[in-house]
């Protein structure tokens, strides 16, 4: 036990270290974006350089975890249970939010008073030019990938998550045969994170470089103009975070949101530095693995809820529409903002953890709903990006709470675990991001997942 002890403390010390560097990284961007802003803009390149570097391991992470998962469970029908009441209950909270997003922005009439000059509806019109206009079934197309290994390279998350579930049913159908299947790729998973890691250690530098940039670009001046529509937005995430899911949580969980929200600090100061969720999708799939819900429910939910579970997209598009019209002195009637906001949530599949989708996404609703005001998207271009890191965040805590949620209505949810981790009984090893006292893949596919 002397032998054992001081090795954990170890290595949380030097990651502890790790985050205070990040913390006096977002800190020094923000210095050198207000002092040095035309230096500051050339800082970019690390931000999306570090950005890219996560984004690299996301569909391995998510490869790894569902074959795992889903090929260690004995009925297939727990996947699609798990699957169906995921899907159900995304478009539940994302109607919620809507609905939050919608109260509030007609109370506080947004962009009241604003003057709209011609840079800024250029700005607008830029926008709109860079927003995608798919129809339904070329997302459904878009989800097949050309092969079956195309997937892990394209990156495309949807993509990932279907040739993982082919990959897991059949290792799964396999039976015992499939077992070196699962150990390969257990071994693989190890490797993964260990790459995961090391890239972690760039964290300090590429929030640095990111903050910088974003600082350096809007100054401000946009802060302040502009600081009715982002108190109005940041009003309405915290309401619908820690009101609805809050209650939501503690109702159906017992857990409380704010210890699940401190468990994953680290996360949302990596989400606060990059202005993006997908930075931290795989360390979220490895630390709820950990926080007791089952593998196949994690490898499920988040890298579903990434491309469906969009809550802060949600409330930052209502937001965002009742602003540009009041702006514009055409208010939204309550049929209009209602039929083009669920226009804008389907067409906004797939864009959560894009830095700048959001944007796009506004702008192209507005676009094909009310052309005569997409002029005034550019009013908002210059707050994007903070708009942005609110919404990350959001999506985000969604995802986690949704993960705890469905693991918990379909028993696979291990409380004892959750209060372990809680209470620090149980840290989360962040040499590894994995339990070492696991092995790395289950030994037969008949054996149940730790839930």
């Amino acid at each position: 036990m002397e032998t054992q002890s001081p090795l954990p403390r170890v290595r949380r010390d030097r990651t502890h270290y790790l985050y205070i560097a990040v913390v006096a990284a977002v800190a020094a961007g923000i210095l050198v974006g207000l002092v040095a802003p035309d230096f500051a803009k050339e800082l970019r390149p690390i931000g999306t350089g570090f950005v890219n570097l996560i984004k690299m391991m996301i569909s391995p992470v998510i490869f790894c975890t569902i074959v795992l998962g889903v090929g260690s469970v004995r009925q297939a029908a727990k996947v699609g249970k798990v699957g169906g009441l995921a899907l159900g209950y995304f478009l539940v909270m994302s109607t919620v939010a809507l609905a939050i997003g919608l109260v509030v922005g007609n109370l506080i009439h947004p962009g009241s008073g604003l003057d709209l000059g011609a840079s800024v509806a250029e700005a607008g019109q830029k926008a709109a030019s860079g927003a995608v206009h798919e129809s339904t079934a070329d997302f459904l197309l878009g989800i097949i990938p050309t092969s079956l290994v195309s997937a892990l390279t394209a990156g495309e998350v949807l993509q990932t998550l279907l040739v993982a579930l082919l990959v897991g049913f059949a290792v799964q159908a396999m039976g015992t045969r499939g077992e070196p299947v699962l150990r390969a790729v257990g071994t693989i998973q190890r490797l993964v994170f260990k790459i995961l890691t090391m890239i972690m250690w760039l964290a300090p530098i590429g929030a640095f470089g990111a903050m910088a940039a974003v600082v350096g670009a809007t100054g401000v001046d946009a802060l302040k103009s502009l600081a009715q529509i982002m108190f109005g937005f940041y009003a309405t995430c915290f309401i619908f975070v820690f009101v609805v899911l809050g209650l939501l949580l503690r109702t159906v969980a017992g857990i409380n949101l704010f210890a699940l929200l401190r468990y994953l600090g680290r996360e949302f100061l990596l989400i606060l530095s990059t202005s993006s969720s997908e930075s931290a999708l795989p360390r979220l799939i490895a630390k709820m693995e950990h926080f007791g819900v089952s593998k196949p429910v994690v490898g499920i939910t988040v890298p579903t809820g990434y491309s469906f579970n969009l809550d802060g997209t949600a409330i930052y598009l209502t937001m965002a529409s009742l602003f540009v019209a009041q702006a514009m002195g055409d208010p939204l009637s309550v049929s209009e903002q209602i039929s083009l906001l669920v226009f804008m949530i389907i067409a906004s599949k797939g864009a959560a953890g894009i830095t700048g989708a959001g944007l796009a996404t506004l702008a192209g609703g507005l676009q094909s709903h009310r052309p005569e005001l997409v002029d005034g998207v550019g009013l908002i271009v210059g707050i994007d990006r903070f708009m942005s890191e609110a919404r990350a965040l959001t999506n985000f805590a969604g995802n986690a709470v949704a993960t705890v949620l469905i693991g918990t209505w379909t028993g696979e949810f291990d409380k004892d675990q959750a209060r372990a981790v809680l209470s620090g009984e149980s840290p989360f090893d962040e040499t590894t991001m994995l339990d070492e006292h696991e092995d790395p893949a289950p030994v037969s596919p008949a054996v149940a997942v730790r839930v």
